[in-house]
């Protein structure tokens, strides 16, 4: 009776692995074939004709999957190997939720998104929120173009809602609760270093906002990132440090770096092509450049193990997409260096208005990690100019008058575009406005739009905006004198020798792009590549950050307060102490004291009761 029972069931077995093994075989047919990730860059006619599988979609025999949560988180991690023979390495954290923190109703259950940040968004009435930690400059020259552009030290703007009644008193608040949550000096943000732009800073989620009084800017250039930031940045993350692309967050690697930025993104965006309902959007950014020289590596290797000295064993669990992109464009045949390990998947984006390949790894695929179970890649490189970068600096001499200099340069052969500059200087540095001159090839070059609001002492620094047009392959300069002022003993720095920070000019501009942009926004789009919103198909958007300024002021010397504190002491001590003393002090006189005779003889006369001498 048992092998009776048994027979059947190993045969059935036997099939059942014939049928795997075929399956497998099948598998591996389709995988070979499969060489290119599809795009939004590939035209309609190549879908419908042969559609190849995403990176990270089940193959065609899987059910079709179940439709999207309330929620949503990505991550993604793009290697760039930089012109100037370093790393750049941007990591990328989307979370999506489909709550509506600006209505009425009050959220109370969160499940990816974080739930400081979303307590935050609801209390302050917050529509929009950027901030970022930077420590390092951006070298445009020798790097190219950051995905995410961010000035040195700490920048926080802000849109609110049209509820918002006290938009200055609501705008202290929150950043005194954003220096708790961030563990950062932004409570120093006050009405004499926040600006309210009139045409820098338009809101980058959906919506049309005109009312420029809702909208709120800061900078403090000073600002130092270390360990205490990256940690509560982290700790927004779904799966924390613990799992995904975040286990590479090592801050011993991150802050030994020439570059580092942090920073966290809040905006609305549409959940469909229609927008017929929206979503709240949480990205959380950070980039990280790698010097070679500094780090003592050689310079024609790299890998994960050697920037961030950990590899990558699984993707966050609660991620529907995890992917690393390495950007190959530059490296078609493999001459310019070797990927290792080698993937099938290749993806095109474009990118700052060039269209960029990029290998893809995509982690929730076990492929991908190979027998070892881990990820390490190994990189080498290539060098271009970018087509718009900018430089400022500070000219002149003595402690009494200067001029500011700020040099846009446009490197496209034939094209002019406008550009918005952004200058906030502080109210110590008093602006001539009628020096301001702006030149370009040796000729006048007469801005379009000018914006101008003086500062007040101690209340509200300059605002200065511009619009101005480059001409093709040229450099234009924007000068202005100012002359310093004499602050208060009270308001200088422990180091005033040091000098003062002035914060980073911001330029906007709609740079001419050499390939068609793709203006819709697909789930399947790369994060680092749909950050700001795309309307035409002719140009990119584009935001650049000169280098913050230091300026010497006119510094009394300290050590004269403490010289006249110490003789000031010293006469009192000796001439009052003196004066007390005679005045309060008794004197007696002293008798002298008898010989050792007479004291012999007052003890005989004492012993025989006689009166004493």
């Amino acid at each position: 009776i048992a092998n009776s029972y048994n027979r059947p069931t190993l045969i059935q077995l036997q099939n059942t692995r014939e049928e795997e093994e075929e399956q497998q075989t099948t598998a591996q047919q389709e995988e070979q074939t499969k060489r290119w990730e599809a795009t939004e860059l590939e035209e309609e006619h190549v879908h419908d004709a042969a559609v190849p599988p995403l990176a990270g979609d089940p193959p065609a025999a899987d059910p079709p999957s179940p439709p999207p949560s309330k929620d949503d988180f990505q991550e993604e991690l793009v290697i760039r190997p930089l012109h100037s023979g370093d790393i750049y390495a941007s990591f990328q954290f989307r979370t999506v939720w489909d709550a509506d923190f600006m209505g009425d109703q009050k959220v109370s259950h969160y499940r990816l998104f974080p739930k400081s940040l979303g307590q935050v968004i609801t209390k302050f009435s917050v529509r929009e929120l950027h901030i970022s930690f930077t420590q390092g400059y951006w070298r445009t020259m020798q790097w190219g173009q950051p995905y995410l552009p961010s000035p040195p030290g700490a920048e926080l703007w802000v849109w609110f809602q049209d509820t918002v009644t006290d938009v200055d008193g609501t705008w202290k608040e929150l950043t005194n609760v954003l220096s708790g949550i961030f563990c950062a000096s932004l409570n120093f943000i006050d009405s004499t270093n926040t600006v309210q732009p009139s045409a820098s800073f338009k809101p980058l989620g959906i919506g049309n906002v005109t009312d420029h009084s809702f909208l709120r800017y800061a900078t403090l250039p000073r600002e130092i990132v270390c360990t205490e930031n990256l940690t509560p940045w982290k700790k927004l993350l779904p799966c924390g440090s613990k799992a995904g692309l975040s286990v590479l967050l090592k801050s011993e690697k991150l802050f030994h770096s020439t570059f580092h930025s942090q920073a966290v993104h809040v905006r609305p965006v549409c959940q469909d092509p229609q927008c017929r309902t929206t979503s709240m959007e949480l990205r959380q950014t950070l980039n990280v450049v790698f010097d070679l020289h500094t780090s003592g590596q050689g310079k024609r290797e790299w890998s994960l193990f050697k920037m961030f000295s950990r590899t990558l064993t699984e993707a966050c669990p609660l991620a529907s997409s995890s992917k690393v992109y390495v950007d190959v464009t530059d490296n078609p045949q493999g001459e310019q260096f070797e990927l290792s390990p080698a993937t099938p998947l290749l993806t095109q984006a474009v990118v700052l208005g060039d269209r960029r390949t990029y290998s893809v790894y995509d982690l929730t695929q076990q492929a991908s990690f190979g027998s070892s179970r881990s990820l390490n890649m190994l990189l080498r490189w290539k060098m271009l100019r970018p087509l718009l970068h900018s430089e400022r600096y500070v000219a002149g001499y003595g402690l009494q008058a200067g001029e500011i200099h700020t040099l846009i340069y446009n490197h496209h052969p034939y094209r002019a575009f406008p550009v918005l500059l952004l200058s906030a200087v502080p109210w110590y540095l008093r602006l001539y406005i009628h020096t301001l001159t702006v030149s370009s090839k040796g000729k006048d070059n007469r801005p379009s739009y000018i914006h101008y609001q003086p500062s007040k002492d101690r209340e509200r620094p300059h605002l200065l905006e511009m619009l101005l047009q480059l001409p093709p392959n040229s450099v234009t300069e924007v000068t202005v004198e100012f002359e310093r002022a004499l602050l208060k003993w009270t308001e200088y720095t422990p180091d005033p020798n040091h000098g003062f920070y002035v914060g980073s000019s911001v330029i906007s501009a709609l740079v001419p792009s050499v390939v068609a942009m793709d203006t819709n926004s697909t789930l399947d789009r790369p994060l680092f590549s749909s950050f700001f919103p795309c309307k035409e198909e002719a140009s990119y958007f584009m935001r650049v950050y000169t280098e913050p300024l230091l300026v010497n002021l006119p510094t009394p010397d300290f050590s004269m307060p403490y010289n006249v504190i110490c003789l000031t002491c010293t006469v009192v001590a000796v001439g009052y102490g003196s004066l007390y003393n005679l005045l309060t002090r008794t004197f007696q006189v002293d008798e002298p004291s008898p010989g050792l005779a007479k004291r012999i003889a007052n003890v005989i006369r004492r012993f025989r009761g006689v009166p004493l001498l």
